[in-house]
């Protein structure tokens, strides 16, 4: 069925399934690695690409879902969630938390459920787009799809 797909790319359409999410996977000839690069190559807006951010809180990753037009505030979600801080993962933690690389992680696929946050702007759009696990593969989905997906809780994230 996904003999041709990336092994990343094969856990993530599994997870849309299992979600019962009906979205298919886009394979892009350019680079989808940042929001910038994705919004140019689907041609929307970069406020509608979901990003995937992986950060360490209390010992352990935290997803959060942000849109591409803007930038996580790490103190002030921390001091918002009653938590000490959180700080960017580094490359190998992304890795071990999502089994996939910077630059391609998706919301879901993991190797394990990840606590997630998912950005409340994110809801100013009917449609998202979200990495698929490669930095070249990408897939549109809806707020509601996403926060089911990744049994996030929507919050504040600036």
């Amino acid at each position: 069925m996904h003999e041709d797909l990336h092994p990343r790319n094969v856990r993530v359409a599994e997870s849309l399934v299992e979600a019962g999410i009906s979205s298919k996977i886009v394979f892009l000839p350019e680079s989808a690695a940042t929001a910038v690069q994705a919004a140019a190559a689907l041609g929307t807006d970069v406020g509608a690409i979901a990003n995937s951010l992986v950060f360490w809180c209390d010992g352990r990753p935290l997803l959060v879902m942000t849109s591409g037009a803007h930038r996580v505030d790490t103190a002030a979600l921390a001091a918002r969630r009653g938590r000490a801080a959180i700080v960017r993962a580094t490359p190998e933690q992304v890795r071990q938390a999502s089994g996939q690389v910077i630059g391609g992680v998706a919301p879901s696929g993991h190797p394990r459920p990840l606590e997630t946050i998912v950005d409340e702007q994110l809801a100013a759009h009917p449609v998202l787009w979200a990495a698929a696990g490669t930095a070249h593969s990408v897939f549109p989905l809806t707020f509601d799809e996403l926060v089911r997906l990744t049994r996030g809780r929507i919050a504040r994230v600036d």
